[in-house]
């Protein structure tokens, strides 16, 4: 029987404490031992090279995390695509496509495609072949390679790591038990962390977030950002400035891997909030599913309905209008806090080391 996310949350974060809660809680420890094992194997021959690693002829810039849901990778990969095409390079961006076809663009893809117009977007779920596809009709100079941190197969020369300060370790066990794709010792492969959502936690917290990632990996270089709300944007393409939705009551939806943080960008803003609706990260929506988002608000007597970026990209195709309440998402930037200048500067050493310089 499927679980959806909410439910699965929490009962791996137990917050859930019944006898049914506790029990799915055994069974998934013991599944997790399993897959564990299977990525500390696979890690292993990647590590000592029995497993092979590809190079392509361009720099690869991953950005990665350790755990499933959103940490905030989007935001990071549209960042580091703009740092670098403000350096006249030619850049292309590679991702899976979680649940896409090849070519597709939805979801992520289609996100990227949108905040970074002028950088392809090759998806491929086979990272060497896209790459070799980024440089053969793209001319790339740089690969940025979302999600990249585990798709060890192809050869990076930078791993950046974004962890989300709300919840920065997946609740400390290896799936399905927790939220981590492979133990915390990983970290000890990667190059950088961005810790994100930093406003929404305490500076104790993020002290302590930081001395865990140390204790790892003390070479690592860590900056702190948050994802700093922009403008609401309708249908339409209008904008609406922040300031005018304050007092305003606002319903939210979405499906991404951390929704609690998306609810609470959105209290921090002001509004009224009369209600939300949960979907599972990565849900396609349909007309019907947005038409019942629709009617909860305005049974809240909503003004407005709020979704994100990602989500709005799907809800869009739907067809529905949410005329009355109106339908918009918020677009939001990353803005980092601290550690930006340090990050900045490892890049530009990577990028020195492998791009001819005009000098």
């Amino acid at each position: 029987m499927a679980i959806n996310q909410d439910r699965f949350i929490a009962i791996i974060s137990r917050r859930r404490t019944d006898l049914r809660a506790r029990g799915a809680r055994v069974l998934l420890c013991l599944a997790s031992l399993g897959y564990s094992l299977v990525v500390r194997i696979r890690n292993a021959l990647y590590t000592s090279s029995v497993l092979k690693r590809h190079p392509a002829n361009a720099v690869i810039l991953s950005i990665g995390n350790l755990t499933t849901g959103g940490t905030g990778k989007t935001p990071l990969v549209v960042w580091l695509c703009r740092r670098v095409r403000e350096k006249g390079l030619a850049c292309a961006i590679l991702t899976r496509g979680y649940k896409t076809q090849k070519g597709e663009l939805s979801d992520e893809p289609a996100l990227l495609a949108a905040q970074c117009p002028d950088v392809p977007v090759v998806v491929n779920p086979d990272r060497v072949a896209g790459a070799a596809e980024a440089i053969r009709s793209h001319g790339a100079q740089i690969i940025v390679m979302d999600d990249g941190f585990q798709h060890r197969r192809l050869a990076r020369d930078l791993d950046i790591i974004a962890v989300d300060a709300t919840t920065p370790f997946g609740y400390g066990r290896v799936l399905p038990a927790g939220l981590l794709r492979e133990p915390i010792s990983g970290l000890r492969r990667a190059h950088a962390v961005v810790l994100t959502r930093c406003d929404q936690v305490s500076e104790d917290a993020l002290s302590q977030i930081e001395d865990e990632i140390r204790q790892v990996n003390r070479n690592l270089v860590i900056s702190r950002s948050i994802h700093a709300p922009v403008a609401i944007r309708t249908a339409q393409e209008m904008e609406i400035a922040l300031d005018r939705i304050r007092g305003q009551r606002v319903f939210a939806f979405c499906g991404i891997g951390n929704p609690q943080a998306f609810f609470r960008t959105i209290e921090q803003l002001g509004v009224v909030a009369v209600g939300t609706r949960v979907f599972d990260d990565h849900y396609r929506y349909t007309a019907e599913d947005l038409e019942t988002v629709l009617e909860q608000a305005k049974a809240q007597k909503a003004t407005l309905v709020l979704t994100t970026q990602k989500d709005w990209t799907k809800a869009a195709r739907t067809g529905a209008k949410g005329d009355s309440p109106a339908l918009a998402y918020l677009a939001i930037d990353m803005r980092f806090t601290a550690g930006e200048e340090s990050l900045t500067a490892l890049i530009d050493r990577v990028l020195h080391g492998r791009i001819p310089t005009s000098e």
